[in-house]
């Protein structure tokens, strides 16, 4: 029985909404992920000119990247718990409006400190928004439907990593560089009366009993129940091991290209982008493919567990993006790569909201993503050591086994609510 199904006031509050203004919902939260996106690599574009200004090292720069993801991890661990004990609604409005606060207050920074502050807080706002969102996801739409919610979503994020450089080039073009971060953040602010009006509030029974209320579990007990689940160590140890791969592409594989592969810097841009191309398709193509499975018949656990499958499967292409002499063939393989991380994404995303019921499903999906983030920090470590001393084709041959490795941890538990 799905975590929806088997919480009725997520039910009936999904029930009270039109389809339109569901999937009006899940455009909302798109926008909100592109906009994410454009923050997150606002610094990594306009780094060279703060480092001048702020007499920042390479040295001093990684550290400030580091604090970023730290604060990120923390964050997943703390942003499910929020979400439980805030709201679906609340909480989302919180973590938005802290993120485009901490943008908008990087036009201002006057020290390397006060940069890592503000990049550190930024941090710890934008990974909510990726546990708030499938858990809106869970409580607005009906099972079949949701796995496409999340990659259309999840799409908006590639879409972001896709335009955001050209964007803040054409920003900074035309206005002081700073004001990058202002025009970002005020972009964020901006969205947030948009969800306010379109999310409904959950409203409280008219009476509740005191033998009700005792009977509610605390929330952190109900934390100790997630902790106490094999699943959650699993499906941790699973976004831990194969998101890496996503934080490979998106912040050293552009290197890769200029550095190992040699070639300059316009046709870096004429072919690097269909990589995160074809990562946007990956995010709507993995929601379709267990959407369609379950609408023909087959039980969600075994939807999602053939498409998760099938992207582990084209994982072992990965060694040929660093032993193919053509750079296009190259970026052409790292292209399915991506495709089938992205699905696999959004597929295992949509197991864990099938996994938990609802009152758990924040906390657990938090505690699940800041596997990604420590995993991200542990990889970035080892491939900066790896690259300096053997270079990028080791990287790409450990590719080739991390996700069919996470799907062996992972091969039964996708079938518990199919069996409950």
């Amino acid at each position: 029985m799905n975590a929806l199904n088997s919480n009725p006031a997520s039910q009936s509050s999904a029930a009270s909404l039109s389809m339109r203004r569901c999937w009006y919902i899940t455009v909302l939260i798109s926008i909100v992920a592109l906009i994410n996106y454009f923050d997150r690599q606002s610094l990594s574009f306009l780094a060279p000119r703060f480092q001048q200004q702020l007499h920042l090292s390479d040295v001093d720069y990684g550290h400030i990247v580091s604090l970023f993801l730290l604060a990120s991890a923390i964050s997943y661990l703390l942003a499910g718990f929020i979400a439980d004990w805030l709201g679906t609604k609340t909480s989302m409005v919180l973590f938005v409006g802290w993120w485009s606060a901490a943008e908008a207050a990087t036009a201002f920074v006057g020290s390397g400190i006060q940069l890592a502050l503000a990049r550190f807080c930024l941090g710890l706002g934008e990974s909510g928004l990726w546990v708030v969102a499938p858990k809106a996801v869970g409580e607005i739409l009906p099972r079949k439907n949701q796995s496409v919610a999340i990659g259309i979503y999840t799409f908006g994020s590639t879409i972001g990593a896709v335009a955001a450089l050209p964007v803040i080039a054409a920003l900074a073009a035309h206005f002081p560089w700073k004001w990058v971060f202002l025009i970002d953040g005020s972009c964020g602010l901006l969205w947030v009366p948009f969800w306010l009006y379109a999310y409904p509030t959950k409203k409280r029974p008219a009476a509740r009993t005191l033998e009700s209320t005792a009977s509610s579990p605390s929330q952190f007990a109900l934390l100790r129940n997630v902790l106490a689940q094999s699943k959650t160590w699993r499906l941790m140890l699973a976004r831990g091991i194969t998101d890496p791969v996503w934080y490979f592409f998106l912040f050293w594989f552009p290197k890769y290209l200029l550095s190992a592969r040699g070639l300059p810097v316009n046709q870096v841009a004429r072919i690097g982008w269909l990589v995160y191309l074809f990562a946007g398709a990956g995010t709507l193509l993995g929601g379709i493919i267990s959407a369609w499975q379950i609408r023909n018949g087959t039980t969600v656990g075994f939807a999602y567990r053939r498409t998760m499958l099938f992207c582990a499967l084209l994982l072992p292409l990965s060694p040929l993006i660093g032993l193919l002499p053509n750079s296009l063939f190259a970026v052409g393989i790292a292209s399915l790569i991506t495709l089938a991380h992205m699905a696999w994404l959004v597929t295992l995303s949509s197991a864990v909201v099938n996994l938990f019921p609802a009152n758990e499903l924040g906390k657990a999906f938090g505690l699940i993503a800041a596997g990604s983030g420590f995993g991200g920090m542990l990889s970035s470590e080892c491939i900066g050591y790896i690259v300096t001393h053997h270079g990028y084709v080791p990287i790409f041959f450990l590719m080739m086994f991390l996700h069919p490795l996470a799907l062996f941890l992972l091969w039964k538990t996708f079938l518990q609510r199919d069996t409950t």
